[in-house]
């Protein structure tokens, strides 16, 4: 039986296991590179920016911010129905128009009847797409050189894109890049742009 009282016996110091260090400061490493190389990712492939006015409704809307990966075009191509964002001709003093390919290098693009014809063939695009009221520069067939890209937003009758004169084909080096992820005013991620 013990007697109540002062206890001048010494107390082991308890001491700190080594393995749980190790495993505490390989987990701390872990999260500081996941970070490093997020913001770094983040930083030099992608880019935020807003979308001005509705001729992407109903994908995109005026005020939405999307992310562009400006990375997938160093390595391949612009394509057909790729969501870009560019430059109008690489006016650095504009903001950023964000439009839908049309035209490739090498295709022939025309506006007839309110139709699209590409390369000749009317393309079947479905009730998506309102009847163009105003083909713009593209009532006459326009042949796409290289690196030129003939872009139109999905709101045909309310985009300013290839069809005007003061946008016109785009090239591939006032491309930022393709429009990837698609963002909600609360900054949540509402998924990728198609």
């Amino acid at each position: 039986m013990r007697k109540k009282g002062l206890d001048f016996r010494r107390k082991r110091r308890k001491r700190i296991n080594r393995g749980i260090l190790k495993e505490i400061g390989s987990w701390a490493f872990v999260i500081a590179v996941s970070v490093f190389l997020a913001f770094v990712i983040v930083y030099t492939f992608g880019v935020r920016t807003v979308v001005y006015g509705n001729s992407m409704e109903p994908k995109l809307y005026g005020g939405q911010q999307v992310l562009i990966n400006r990375f997938v075009y160093v390595i391949s191509d612009p394509d057909f129905g790729d969501v870009v964002a560019f430059l109008p001709n690489g006016n650095e003093n504009s903001h950023y128009y964000i439009k839908r390919i049309i035209g490739t290098p090498g295709d022939t693009v025309q506006i007839r009847n309110g139709y699209l014809y590409l390369n000749g063939v009317k393309l079947s695009e479905g009730e998506e797409y309102d009847k163009i009221a105003d083909a713009g520069i593209a009532e006459n067939e326009i042949t796409l050189g290289e690196d030129e890209y003939f872009v139109l937003g999905d709101n045909r009758n309310f985009s300013e894109d290839s069809r005007s004169g003061n946008v016109g084909v785009v090239k591939k080096r006032y491309m930022l890049g393709k429009v990837w992820f698609r963002i909600s005013k609360d900054l949540q991620f509402m998924g990728f742009v198609r």
